[in-house]
């Protein structure tokens, strides 16, 4: 993949994390697709709809991602992959892998499947 799609793909993914776009129910609509789905930590499915109103709602906090990684799975398509670190008010930091998929649709890469899965503090690297 070349070096602009891999650094624009992680600058919307920051994006997403950053409390005044997740508030943003305009911001969030243009980077997820019509058909996203999101397969949240709690286990529950979200789509489009419920993850922009749940995002409204939300209580800002500082979500800072490493380990960022692309892999092109076809020529307007894109897996990411990487580690993402939540900060509440309260100090409490909670680590999820996260891996989103985008696609070009009209010109523009917008998100098509999200998923985060809840790092266990014990957890060794096997998981």
């Amino acid at each position: 993949m070349d070096n602009d799609n891999q650094s624009l793909i992680r600058q919307y993914e920051e994006q997403l994390l950053q409390p005044h776009v997740r508030q943003s129910a305009t911001a969030v609509a243009n980077l997820l697709a019509e058909e996203f789905i999101e397969y949240g930590q709690s286990g529950r499915i979200y789509d489009k709809k419920q993850t922009i109103a749940g995002l409204q709602i939300e209580n800002p906090t500082q979500i800072t991602l490493s380990h960022f990684k692309t892999t092109t799975l076809a020529p307007d398509v894109i897996l990411a992959n990487y580690l993402s670190t939540h900060t509440r008010p309260d100090g409490a930091v909670a680590h999820a892998l996260r891996s989103s998929i985008w696609r070009q649709i009209d010109g523009r890469w917008q998100m098509l499947f999200h998923q985060g899965t809840k790092i266990m503090e014990d957890a060794d690297e096997r998981g």
